[in-house]
């Protein structure tokens, strides 16, 4: 079995940023592509904050372009989702549904997944009217009237931020109280733009091929309303892909990667990108850093063992 000198596993801007680095370094690159490939970036229509382009580009055009950039190089590509990894001995062995590979290192790029309502409609209408990410779709909802679900600080923070676009901000909570910090919830109530419907959930999305309102359900009545709106911006939270890294590296409580310096996991060889492990930046530019730097490390890491 051919033994590569390094194998990312996932392929948004954090991993195919890596990829490029790592071929470009004349390195045997293999990227493991996962369930999503080109990550969370190929669901946005216009990134309109990635520099170079005045214009925007399409998410999903701008995670093709990356990929065929990093195959010029040589870095070799699998469409293939990872099951199990074992980084107890080199080289390392991941294990996919079809085959096993095996590297001197390995960068994990999976990034995160959002938490979703999971009502119906909702992914039919994921970047027509329904976003994740504040920072990179607040500009266009300019003087429209959007919801944010959520009640820790990232809805509140979110929040404030979109009434810089928005006509009015509805935030929107299961409860009757916010679990944000004082501080944070004091500035979002004190702005005349930012509204709040207490114990509430969406029961459905309602739109064909762009959402057009929203069913609210009283948590404590059962009570349904229809509410017209453009926009609505879950800020419930994040998901880390780490579970089959689970029991091999080094987790946070909540799932993210443990930095045990820039790139580096516990485990020596073993590194990460994006946002796997960033848990206050999560913007596709800040990934792709992050990729080039454990691909160096990846390269510094290489030349030490000779």
């Amino acid at each position: 079995m051919a033994v590569f000198d390094t194998i990312i596993v996932g392929s948004g801007p954090a991993g195919y940023t890596a990829a490029i680095y790592a071929a470009r370094s004349n390195l045997s690159v293999l990227v493991l592509k996962g369930q999503q490939p080109g990550g969370q970036l190929t669901t946005t229509t216009i990134i309109e904050n990635w520099p170079g382009y005045a214009d925007g580009i399409d998410g999903n055009e701008l995670m093709q372009n990356m990929e065929k950039q990093a195959a010029r190089f040589g870095a070799e590509m699998k469409s293939s989702v990872v099951t199990g990894v074992d980084f107890s001995k080199q080289p390392f062995t991941i294990t996919t549904s079809d085959a096993s590979y095996q590297s001197k290192t390995v960068i994990i790029a999976t990034g995160t997944r959002s938490r979703m309502t999971n009502a119906p409609g909702e992914t039919e209408l994921i970047g027509k009217g329904v976003s994740t990410c504040a920072t990179c779709d607040g500009f266009f909802y300019r003087k429209k009237d959007i919801i944010v679900i959520g009640g820790g600080d990232t809805a509140m923070e979110e929040a404030n931020f979109l009434t810089k676009f928005a006509n009015s901000v509805t935030l929107v909570h299961r409860k009757d109280s916010f679990r944000a910090s004082k501080i944070m919830i004091d500035r979002a109530l004190a702005n005349p733009k930012i509204k709040v419907i207490y114990n509430s959930v969406i029961e459905r999305f309602n739109g064909t091929g762009k959402l057009a309102s929203v069913t609210l359900k009283d948590t404590q009545t059962s009570q349904l309303t229809d509410k017209p709106i453009d926009g609505v911006f879950l800020a419930v939270g994040h998901i880390p892909n780490t579970e089959v890294f689970q029991g091999k590296i080094e987790l946070e409580p909540n799932g993210f990667i443990k930095d045990h310096g820039a790139t580096s996991t516990n485990v020596a060889g073993v590194f990460f990108a994006g946002d796997v492990a960033d848990q206050h930046y999560r913007q596709a530019i800040t990934a792709a850093g992050a990729g080039c730097k454990a691909a160096i490390d990846v390269e510094k890491y290489l030349a030490s063992l000779n």
